[in-house]
């Protein structure tokens, strides 16, 4: 149609070549043309553009007064095709040259709308982009075309797959899906579109198990494979980024030999074709898709098609033939009939006359009139709010591209605009296939996308949905299943990142939530619970008066207390008798008192440490202990001078009498004092918690502070039991009717027998079990001193009272018997 300025049009109303397989050379090759079933969808884009031109033409607000034409070319989704259309609508549509000054830029093409698919778009923007004619595509979602180095004329109405591929990487990730399929179209619309997808969906942790490309003129063995590995595949979910041509060959094959039931998660591009609702197993599949949208008068215009004004156009023959099966104005062959004006559009079920699908047809809509607000923009202005447009103005094509960067307008509700990449504010619907009550497969939408939106807020899902196989539940699709808290993700060897091993937290290791990385180290004083996903507080161990061992050496000590302390009454009673005398009864109650300082010294070592108990444990034990050591080297002493000033001319006693014995025994206790008093200035010993000893456990126990201190308490003790017992078996036998010197070695060596197996039982006992030893040393030692020393006499006391006489005592024949 012609008009003062000419918008060209570029759609795939067929969509296949005619390729001539031979050339001669020696004449100029066939004219490129179409063949193949005519498109209704993209015959239906046609006639939208004509709509949107006849009513712009009829506006009294937009360009007025000016009437725009068209020339719409068919590029059956091919490149050559594509490219020779471009020359046709950049070299200009006038016949021959008119150079009067008044005449219409008619022959000039100032946009071109089309083309549907990425692939034949790039090649007409490569063509009229030097002439810098605006093209604004109704379908072309290439990502690589918002690329406006390369293609700085291209505009769109659609979003980017930039965008579409964005959303739905965020929609799989919605739903869990971690291990999905991947099929494309091996062109550019799919190539893209995948890689966009594959990006976004790694930096979502989402693995690909595969990633096939397809295309609708592949061989049968190709398409075969492909359905081969998605039937094999253990991914559930199938993302396809691909044309409706490109998905229904690979239905129609998977149609042979149906698959598991897959999720399919689709583009735009086929999702919201009627014609693959025939493939049952699709039910289930969702995607995003262009916003529905509706012009009024538009399907008025596109229904009123009738034999007399479809037969001017070879296009609308071609269509209404088809459609009805018939031949319309010319003689049927054999087999087929004429159309005899009874065909009824409004009758006729088709892509065509299916308007529950205008969401592509709106945005060739929108394209038209986003070329028209350009032109609007370069030829009118508003003087007094009337607008004046001069249909005679020379203007080039690079002005309307101008303008067009800047167009911001509504049209039927929509909101029309362009960003720096020539791309609109990216609007989806979320796009459901469900059963219908009859059966069938049906669209649904179930919620929206909106990139205007803030981050994180772009989707929402407002109804219930459907999945694979016609199920409610959710599917799964992962390559391993989630680890729990307590174990941690190991990948497998050669595999995605979303294939992994669960391993249990080492030791002392935790992890609290699911699909940990890594295990946490518990802090030293807590220890993992048994499911190591939380870190408890270790139970605190020290030795306790609560517990079977501390109640059992806590009756030994007290018991050892208490028998000393009735010895103690039993020789004060008898204080007076013989043997009482005979034995230096003054060391004695000294001997007895210290022993029962011995025994209640081991009950600090019972019990939680404290400061208070830690240094009084070990200063407590070594003072008592010499004490008692000095009371046994002063008897032993005694002992030895005695027998001695027996001999004739012997006085000797005199320089070891009881002065001397008090002297003798203060002064040895003296030096302990002294040591434990530097030990305690200089580095006392300190309550701690041990956490070396168990993994499990904390220890309470008493760090040494100097261990210098320590070793020289127990070693001062030693050495004076060493003493008293070279000099106890120097005066074994000594002829006296009762060898007090015989039973003081026998005390001596049990004491040290018990305190030499000490130091590497000590040493090597772990925990409450190192106190639980130094209790028994302490409590060995003691009774076996007060056992030999004082347990004969106490016998003689108390069973034979007839032996404690000093001539029994005097008596060196009965010696044997005691």
């Amino acid at each position: 149609m012609d008009g003062d300025y000419i918008i060209g049009g570029v759609f795939s109303l067929h969509y296949h070549m005619h390729i001539v397989n031979q050339h001669d050379y020696t004449s100029m090759p066939d004219p490129l043309t179409c063949t193949g079933r005519l498109e209704s969808m993209e015959l239906r884009f046609m006639r939208v553009m004509i709509f949107a031109i006849k009513e712009i033409n009829n506006s009294t607000e937009l360009l007025p007064g000016i009437k725009l034409g068209y020339e719409i070319h068919d590029s059956c989704t091919s490149a050559p095709v594509a490219v020779h259309v471009a020359f046709q609508l950049s070299n200009g549509l006038d016949p021959e040259f008119n150079t009067g000054d008044n005449c219409s830029q008619s022959g000039m093409v100032m946009g071109i709308v089309g083309e549907s698919g990425s692939s034949p778009s790039i090649s007409v923007s490569r063509v009229i982009g030097p002439f810098n004619i605006p093209q604004v595509s109704h379908f072309a979602t290439c990502a690589c075309l918002s690329n406006k180095q390369q293609y700085p004329n291209f505009f769109r109405t659609v979003p980017s797959d930039n965008f579409q591929a964005d959303a739905l990487a965020k929609l799989v990730k919605h739903f869990g899906w971690t291990w999905i399929g991947a099929v494309r179209a091996d062109t550019d619309y799919g190539n893209n579109g995948m890689a966009a997808f594959l990006t976004t969906a790694q930096k979502e942790g989402i693995c690909v198990e595969y990633s096939e490309s397809v295309l609708q003129t592949f061989s049968r063995s190709k398409i075969q494979r492909v359905a081969d590995i998605i039937r094999r595949s253990t991914a559930k979910v199938v993302v396809v980024f691909a044309a409706s041509g490109d998905v229904r060959v690979l239905f129609e094959e998977l149609l042979h030999e149906p698959s598991p039931p897959r999720q399919w998660i689709g583009s735009e591009a086929w999702l919201t074709n009627v014609d693959l609702l025939r493939f049952n197993f699709g039910v289930g599949a969702i995607g995003f898709v262009i916003e529905q949208a509706d012009s009024p008068g538009l399907k008025e215009f596109l229904l009123d098609l009738s034999p007399s004004n479809v037969a001017s156009s070879a296009i609308l023959t071609e269509f209404w033939e088809d459609a009805f099966n018939c031949r319309l104005g010319k003689s049927p062959a054999p087999g087929e009939i004429m159309c005899d004006g009874t065909q009824d559009m409004k009758k006729l079920q088709n892509p065509y006359t299916d308007f529950s699908n205008l969401r592509i047809t709106n945005m060739v809509y929108k394209a038209v009139y986003a070329i028209a607000h350009a032109l609007h923009k370069t030829l009118c202005q508003s003087i007094k709010s009337v607008t004046h447009c001069d249909k005679y103005k020379r203007i080039e094509a690079k002005q309307v591209l101008s303008e067009l960067k800047q167009v911001n307008f509504t049209q039927s509700g929509y909101d029309v605009s362009f960003d720096e990449n020539g791309d609109p504010v990216p609007r989806y619907e979320l796009m459901n296939w469900q059963r219908s009550d009859s059966g069938s497969l049906e669209m649904v939408t179930v919620g929206y996308y909106d990139g205007s939106l803030p981050v994180g807020q772009e989707v929402h899902i407002n109804k219930n949905l459907i999945f694979m196989d016609g199920l409610k539940e959710l599917p799964k699709s992962v390559c391993s299943e989630n680890c729990p808290p307590g174990t941690r993700k190991v990948l497998q060897k050669g595999k995605p990142i979303c294939c992994y091993d669960c391993v249990p937290c080492a030791e002392g290791e935790i992890s609290n939530i699911t699909d940990s990385p890594d295990c946490l180290l518990c802090l030293k004083e807590f220890w993992p619970n048994a499911r190591r996903d939380t870190c408890l507080p270790k139970p605190v161990e020290f030795l306790s008066y609560n517990e079977e061992l501390g109640i059992i050496l806590a009756t030994f000590s007290s018991g050892g207390a208490l028998l000393t302390i009735m010895t103690a009454v039993v020789f004060f009673r008898h204080r007076a008798s013989p043997i009482v005398r005979a034995n230096n009864s003054e060391l004695s109650f000294l001997l007895l008192f210290s022993l029962t300082l011995c025994f209640l010294s081991s009950l600090t070592f019972i019990g939680a440490p404290s400061d208070w108990s830690c240094m009084l444990r070990h200063t407590a034990f070594g003072v008592t202990f010499v004490l008692c050591m000095s009371c046994v080297l002063g008897k032993t002493i005694v002992v030895l001078m005695a027998f001695k000033a027996t001999l004739p001319g012997s006085n000797v006693m005199k320089w070891f009498g009881p002065p001397q014995q008090r002297i003798t025994v203060v002064s040895f206790t003296f030096i302990q004092v002294l040591i434990c008093t530097l030990w305690l200035v200089i580095s006392p010993p300190t309550p701690i918690k041990n956490l070396n000893v168990y993994k499990k456990k904390i220890v309470l126990e008493c760090a040494l502070g100097s261990a210098i201190g320590f070793w020289a308490v127990l070693g001062y003790i030693g050495l004076l039991a060493f003493f008293c017992l070279v000099l106890a078996v120097r005066a074994r036998k000594l002829p006296d009717s009762f060898n007090e010197a015989k039973l003081i070695t026998f005390s001596m060596l049990i004491f040290c027998a018990v305190w030499i197996t000490f130091i590497p039982a000590y040493v090597s006992s772990p925990g409450k079990f190192t106190v639980a030893v130094e209790i028994f040393a302490i409590l060995a030692s003691s009774f076996g001193l007060i056992f030999c020393v004082f347990a004969p006499k106490c016998f003689i006391i108390l069973i034979k009272p007839e032996k404690n006489t000093k001539k029994h005592l005097m008596n060196k024949n009965v010696s044997k018997e005691i």
